[in-house]
């Protein structure tokens, strides 16, 4: 509370939050603290502040609260159905911050992004780990590595797109909720192939890449694919990235780490 009294911000953007799925069923309590109650935490400093009519507040809310998805494509009048700890407190976070726009007028808009990758994710998460691995091999120091359930379909965007959408959202004159996604949908499968390719190494997969059951969770969200129509005609936002050039990116990022460069 001494801080945000002291800032007095204008824009707050809220990131916060455990947001390995995998880690959350192994720490659920500390996810749903952190995750869940950190968001109402803020929002309740700024309403006994009295900062409630003078800051614009930015909610990542996630794919992961459709979990069990009800509809393909999602939106943002799917019906949630969360399938690990993270989604359910990011779930109770999202409705935490509607409950607050309306009841106290306050200027919150979330974005319900979907997956959104780049060099800095962390490297426990699949995508950063399939290309750091395959960064390994193309330099030698490995000849293959484990994943989980190949068959889970993401839709996965660029870390740099989304964060252009979350700004984008708190600028309108109204405040809102917005689904932010590429609209198309691959699984982990075909995003480890299309790695492989990119470094030159082919498209054995099982050559490089082995199965690993403790690698999976309890319950799998199996498909995940967004539609941003409402963010393309409300916030004139456009995904610039496809897969692909993601992969590259990143890969190109994992090559120069092993390499020993920075350029």
């Amino acid at each position: 509370m001494q801080v945000m009294s002291k800032v007095e911000p204008h824009e707050i953007y809220n990131l916060g939050a455990i947001s390995y799925v995998g880690l959350s069923f192994s720490q659920p309590e500390l996810t749903a603290n952190v995750t869940g109650l950190g968001s109402l935490r803020l929002l309740e400093v700024l309403r006994r502040l009295g900062l409630e009519k003078d800051v614009r507040f930015y909610q990542a809310s996630s794919s992961e609260m459709f979990g069990k998805v009800r509809e393909t494509p999602q939106n943002e009048l799917t019906p949630f159905h969360p399938r690990s700890p993270y989604g359910v407190a990011k779930t109770f976070a999202h409705y935490t911050c509607v409950n607050y726009r309306e009841s106290y007028d306050m200027f919150i808009s979330a974005g319900i992004l979907f997956n959104h990758e780049g060099p800095y994710r962390g490297h426990e998460f699949v995508t950063r780990k399939i290309t750091s691995e395959i960064a390994k091999i193309v330099a030698g120091k490995s000849k293959s590595f484990s994943l989980g359930a190949l068959d889970p379909k993401r839709d996965w965007g660029y870390a740099g797109d989304f964060v252009e959408a979350m700004w984008m959202m708190l600028q309108q004159d109204r405040p809102d909720d917005y689904v932010i996604a590429t609209g198309v949908t691959h699984s982990v499968r075909e995003f480890a192939l299309m790695a492989l390719d990119l470094a030159g190494l082919g498209n054995d997969l099982d050559k490089y890449i082995s199965y690993d059951k403790e690698m999976k969770r309890p319950a799998e969200v199996d498909l995940l694919v967004g539609d941003a129509s409402k963010a393309k005609r409300d916030l004139g936002w456009e995904t610039k990235v496809d897969l692909r050039k993601l992969i590259e990116i990143m890969l190109e990022n994992d090559l120069r780490l092993e390499a020993g460069t920075t350029s």
